[in-house]
């Protein structure tokens, strides 16, 4: 793999422009397609097998002409009327006229002649259930409750419903501009009347690029900071936009050929693209300059000497040296990107047709962002030239790790090495603590009344539920199948199921409201007294369904229960039912490709149950403070997202293995080459920490900077994934990992004998680049331009993980294990490159 990669980087920098040419074109090819084949995304979320799914699909056979609960281009007009009137005091119901006088002349309505006002449908609907229900002889005390629970004028004559159908098949077809003049027809009757929206035709949400840029800006100063140089700096950022913005394309492409990318799924694929965008270019551009620095033996030079040095070096030479930088380097993103990759994809074992959507639209500008990285990236190194560190920061020093002033990283692991115990107990301790809120933690599905506060669809949710009840906006429908039951006695058995779902508790009316023409079926409309966004609603739910048995025992008939909220309870049912399974074939694909990559038991162990805790940690916080309000923090604490856990963990699981392998290959490689075990962890650390801090912080700022984005499900998935990356980053792989790892010494690389034979060979750390010269291979680093300041041992050997320190010291002298005095200090001592 390294050696491939390294003759991609030298060929992308010696073919410089060929390579941008190819990708003008691919950028070109995917924005042409973006605007050609683009639909509109989808707000419905279904999963084929689930009850309340398949109910839904029986209704609409054996009801033809029932609307999709889900993707049927409906809405519900809230009306209400100034403080201290009433929608029938005739003033303002003229102003109500008004409005709907012009809502009828709307030519993307249909069924624009039944809209009138509230005040008049109620009455109507008033003489004529009340005829219809007496005749049946069913009380009044029943009729005037089923009246109550479906009447569109609230009982103090305050508030009024109608519904409004788009000109449109489903809510995917419903034009933007369309929603966007019903919405300016709203704003310009707003004055004294209150008029807000919800529903299916509404629920689509435009998402500015703020997040995007906010991440980026934050991202430069960043960059600046590590490289000292502006076009260093812009070189990442360069190439996670041209990523992220070929996976958007893409993804918006994608809509013409499928119905399952949601609103939510280009905002998803952008957040991860541009972070790990970003940071797998700063891992390449960061070792670059690593190797240049070494070439020329520049480790105390700043980036102003750095660049002058730059111009000496031959065009030839420096393309080896991209290579060098791609090979080792690119070797690790492909490694993390391919972590990422799975564990996305994985994602659609779970047969969840948006989630699979979300994760493999995901996953396909993860990809896009890696192929950009090794390939792109080096192509504009080489048009940048002996430019690469010009356009200098005057105040940055950006000094080199293996400069004689110690560096904040190796200062930092220095504590840690002194005092490992106390650092492990106090990471896991403080993750264990954030992580207990998590066994709280409730799931839903996004509705209109999780949307933000002061949006139409939040608005109108609110006002139904102050003016006719909570669960007035969690209706279902309960459908009573009586096929199998005589005919005489099927109106009596619907009459039994009405009876018993009524006798619920949590139930506020149940009635029949329509039978099918073979008369074998009729369903019944059911009211709790809870919002969708109350946990008591999933209990109400369950409590209907635990009667199903009893209901075919006494009549011979079923009924089966659906609607938006149980479609919504039950996708939430199913999401938690797989989320513990998930993280348990993560956690362990996490310690498989650690084992093969560090050919170690320990390692991978404390790597995978460290990002366990980090995964829980987040859980934790995240409940705490968006569910449960915890400090007022969060003014309109919500249910978190269904599919927020299982997404967010397969995308840290990928960042963390990042993080993992980027400061643990330094480690192992300076311990085959013979370092002491503390000295090698200390000495990896040293190399590692400053690129990973940096692309830490990186991610952290992309996807804090979505929380600005008006959109709860964004806001709470861009403050999991920032916490997130700093818990694991910081808390994991910069405390807790160097501690254990300080506490285990040589047996955190032991492996058993039997294992390591039968792992395949996996050069992460680029060891098969040692003996490549400028022209190719060459059998010898001095002809290969590199320095001479470490050891030469079998590239093979050590790309299969067969070296200990031992046998290492036995094949090459010079190479043998360094016997240090730790020092006073207990930062590594004295004594040749120990860890600083």
């Amino acid at each position: 793999m390294a050696s491939f990669l390294y003759r991609i980087g030298r060929s992308a920098y010696l073919h410089r422009w060929r390579f941008i040419v190819a990708w003008l074109l691919i950028i070109a090819g995917m924005g042409t397609a973006a605007a050609t084949l683009s639909q509109q995304t989808t707000s419905s979320f279904e999963i084929p097998g689930l009850e309340s799914i398949e109910t839904q699909e029986e209704i609409q056979e054996r009801f033809p002409g029932s609307p999709s609960q889900l993707d049927a281009p409906t809405g519900t007009v809230v009306i209400r009327a100034p403080e201290g009137s009433t929608l029938t005091d005739p003033a303002v119901a003229d102003d109500v006229d008004a409005f709907l006088a012009e809502v009828r002349e709307l030519d993307f309505l249909t069924g624009t002649e039944a809209i009138v006002s509230p005040v008049m449908a109620a009455e109507g609907m008033r003489q004529q259930m009340t005829e219809a229900k007496a005749a049946q002889g069913i009380p009044q005390e029943k009729i005037d409750a089923d009246l109550a629970a479906l009447s569109p004028l609230s009982e103090d004559g305050t508030t009024g419903t109608l519904q409004v159908q788009f000109d449109a098949e489903t809510t995917m077809n419903v034009e933007a501009e369309d929603r966007e003049a019903f919405a300016d027809l709203v704003a310009e009757h707003q004055d004294g009347l209150t008029i807000a929206y919800s529903g299916n035709a509404f629920q689509t949400s435009e998402i500015s690029a703020t997040g995007e840029i906010i991440g980026i800006a934050v991202a430069a100063v960043i960059l600046t900071i590590t490289f000292g140089s502006l076009i260093a700096a812009g070189l990442p950022l360069l190439v996670g936009v041209v990523g992220v913005g070929i996976g958007i394309a893409g993804i918006f492409a994608a809509t013409s050929f499928t119905d399952t990318i949601s609103n939510f799924t280009p905002t998803l694929a952008s957040m991860i693209g541009l972070a790990v965008g970003i940071d797998y270019a700063l891992f390449i551009v960061s070792r670059f300059r690593t190797e240049l620095v070494k070439h020329i033996g520049g480790n105390d030079l700043e980036p102003r000497e750095l660049a002058q040095q730059l111009k000496t070096i031959p065009f030839r030479e420096r393309a080896h040296l991209a290579g060098l930088a791609v090979g080792k380097a690119g070797s690790a993103v492909v490694f993390a990107g391919l972590t990422v990759l799975i564990a996305l994809a994985a994602l659609s074992i779970i047969n969840i047709p948006f989630l699979t959507a979300m994760a493999l639209s995901a996953a396909a500008t993860v990809a896009v962002a890696v192929f950009v990285a090794i390939t792109l990236l080096p192509a504009v190194l080489g048009a940048v030239g002996t430019k690469v560190f010009g356009a200098r920061v005057p105040v940055v020093k950006a000094p080199d790790p293996e400069d004689e002033k110690p560096t904040m990283g190796l200062t930092w692991v220095r504590r840690v090495r002194k005092h490992p115990i106390l650092h492990a107990v106090v990471g896991v301790v403080l993750l264990g603590l954030l992580a207990i809120p998590a066994a709280q933690l409730r799931l839903a599905m996004p509705s209109d009344g999780t949307m933000s506060p002061g949006t139409p669809n939040r608005t109108a949710y609110d006002l139904t539920a102050e003016a006719f009840g909570p669960g007035r906006n969690a209706p279902m429908i309960a459908l009573v199948d009586t096929l199998e039951v005589p005919a005489e006695e099927r109106p009596a058995a619907w009459a039994t199921a009405v009876e018993d779902i009524q006798a619920v508790d949590g139930v506020r009316n149940a009635q029949i409201v329509e039978s099918n023409e073979a008369g074998d079926a009729a369903q019944v409309l059911i009211t709790p007294e809870y919002g969708a966004t109350d946990e008591q609603a999933a209990t109400v739910l369950d409590n209907i369904r635990a009667g199903i048995g009893e209901f075919e025992e006494q009549t011979g008939g079923t009924y089966s229960v659906t609607g938006v909220t149980p479609i919504y309870e039950d996708i939430s049912e199913r999401l938690s039912e797989v989320l513990l399974p998930y993280i348990g074939i993560v956690l362990a694909l996490a310690f498989i490709l650690l084992m093969l990559v560090f050919r170690s038991i320990w390692v991978p162990l404390i790597a995978a149950l460290g990002f366990g805790l980090s995964v829980a940690a987040t859980f934790g916080l995240t409940v705490a403070l968006w569910q449960e309000g915890w400090g007022g923090i969060i003014s309109d604490p919500q249910p978190i997202i269904s599919f927020l856990p299982i997404i967010l963990i397969g995308i840290v699981f990928g960042l963390a293995m990042d993080y993992q392998v980027f400061l643990v290959t330094r480690m192992r490689e300076g311990w085959v080459h013979g370092k002491t075990a503390q000295n090698a962890v200390a000495n990896g650390f040293k190399h590692g920490a400053r690129v990973v801090t940096a692309a830490a912080l990186i991610m952290t700022s992309v996807f804090a900077a979505f929380m600005t984005i008006d959109e709860q499900f964004i806001k709470v998935m861009g403050f999991a994934l920032a916490v997130a990356v700093l818990f694991d980053a910081f808390v994991v792989r910069m405390t807790i990992i160097p501690a254990v790892m300080f506490l285990l010494g040589e047996r955190a690389w032991k492996i058993p004998r039997w294992l390591d034979r039968i792992l395949p060979p996996v050069d992460v750390e680029g060891s098969a680049l040692e003996d490549v010269g400028a022209d190719g291979p060459r059998g010898a680093r001095d002809r290969a331009g590199i320095g001479d300041d470490d050891e030469v041992v079998d590239p093979d050997a050590l790309a299969e993980g067969r070296h200990s320190a031992e046998t290492v010291a036995a094949q090459s002298p010079g190479a043998g294990r360094h016997e240090l005095d730790s020092g006073a200090d207990g930062g590594g001592g004295v004594g040749t490159r120990a860890d600083g």
